[in-house]
């Protein structure tokens, strides 16, 4: 191919904001780097029991590692700034081999002050990828922005299917220390993704940002309920993705069960990313976050009464309900700030990670006070307030996008 001929497919490889057309291929490229990314950072679940036996960390200690890979989601709004106004694809390019590179190091780790050195370095190339990529996502999927997210948080979610389940799998050849082994995964991931995107010019990736200092009413006002959304919702979510392995270990259950059932758990989530969008595009963001919180915190509670293999069906529909609402929220948020979408996703990102690194930590307090299954109780309770705010967010962008759709 020519350098004309290259520079005409990467002219036509994005469309120009008068096109609304759905690229299925692009949609389909960045929601398989989310897939090789969250697989790696799916480790950190699975194997905190052990790094807690290892480096005799309580509770609360773990929770704050989480945290502390959370910290660095305040580079998130001038990570989505440059985003709108540069081209970061090499930071989406590049993360899969960073994050790869340092969860692989965990195993390593001989204290817990470099495990927390680790995390923050985990949680800047965590930022690095999650902040431009919903506004990509947003930029290739034209009026079905529910359906582009959709696809994207499947791809996330799916990694966090399988990432359980290769960390066990690798722990029970080499042991915690031999981890490491699977980085070079995380690199070959990042070469195809360059392969891919070789001829694609930079400024085809940049959104048209318009004036955010005219946005910032707009913003204030719709991330009020947001923020309290997050919150409440944080408990359930943060319970059962960072502490469901070490709950079940705690229990009795073996690693390997426990590993089992986070991916159950994750794989119902990939269903649940899947349908969510693609049903608030056509029937509403409200009603879809309304029926899966609902159902999630109800589920929370039957989960909390069952035991053993029982618990199998029931972190299937928890899984499903409790992941659902992600990627409503992701286009909910680019339906608000169409002109500065990863300036808002940004904020959004920051909004949550910010939040829940509060909220695990709080977990772990509670956990080493109470016990984690009063703790599971306690987050399930917390969750019933999600409803609150969805009825205070104002949905009236995306209804004004279904009613001209019609």
């Amino acid at each position: 191919m020519t350098n004309a001929e290259q520079a005409a497919a990467a002219e036509q490889a994005i469309p120009t904001d008068t096109q609304e057309e759905f690229r299925t291929g692009l949609v389909a490229t960045i929601a398989s780097g989310h897939f090789v990314h969250d697989t790696f950072t799916a480790f950190v679940a699975p194997l905190l029991p052990l790094v807690i036996e290892k480096l005799s960390l309580s509770l609360t200690m773990a929770g704050a590692l989480n945290a502390f890979m959370q910290l660095p989601a305040v580079l998130n709004p001038f990570i989505g700034y440059l985003a709108d106004k540069l081209s970061l694809r090499y930071f989406v390019i590049f993360a899969p081999a960073a994050t790869a590179t340092l969860i692989g190091l965990m195993g390593l780790a001989p204290n817990y002050g470099t495990l927390v050195f680790l995390f923050i370095l985990i949680g800047i190339s965590v930022a690095a990828f999650h902040a431009p990529t919903p506004a990509m996502i947003a930029r290739v999927s034209g009026q079905r922005v529910g359906l582009g997210m959709s696809l994207y948080m499947a791809g996330g979610e799916l990694g966090r299917t399988v990432g359980p389940l290769v960390a066990v799998s690798a722990v029970s050849l080499w042991g915690l220390e031999g981890i490491y082994r699977l980085i070079v995964l995380g690199w070959a991931a990042s070469l195809i993704l360059f392969w891919r995107f070789r001829n694609i010019s930079s400024s085809d990736y940049r959104m048209k940002a318009g004036n955010l200092s005219a946005e910032l009413p707009k913003l204030r006002s719709f991330f009020l309920p947001i923020v309290l959304l997050t919150f409440t919702r944080a408990f359930l979510s943060g319970s059962i993705t960072t502490y469901l392995p070490t709950f079940l270990n705690f229990e009795g259950a073996s690693l390997t069960f426990a590993g089992i059932s986070l991916s159950v758990l994750e794989a119902a989530g990939v269903a649940g990313a899947l349908l969510s969008g693609t049903a608030s595009d056509r029937f509403g963001r409200r009603p879809v976050l309304l029926i899966c919180l609902s159902l999630s915190s109800i589920l929370m509670f039957v989960f909390l009464q069952v035991g053993g293999w029982a618990t199998i069906p029931v972190l299937l529909l928890l899984g499903f309900f409790s992941i659902a609402p992600q990627p409503v929220l992701l286009a909910l948020v680019q339906d608000a700030v169409p002109d500065n979408r990863a300036v808002a996703n940004g904020l959004y990102m920051t909004i949550s990670f910010l939040v829940r690194s509060l909220v695990l930590v709080l977990l772990g307090v509670a956990g080493d006070a109470w016990g984690l299954r009063t703790t599971f109780t306690i987050s399930a309770v917390i969750s019933i307030f999600a409803l609150a705010p969805v009825l205070m967010i104002n949905f009236n962008q995306h209804e004004t996008s279904q009613e001209q759709a019609r």
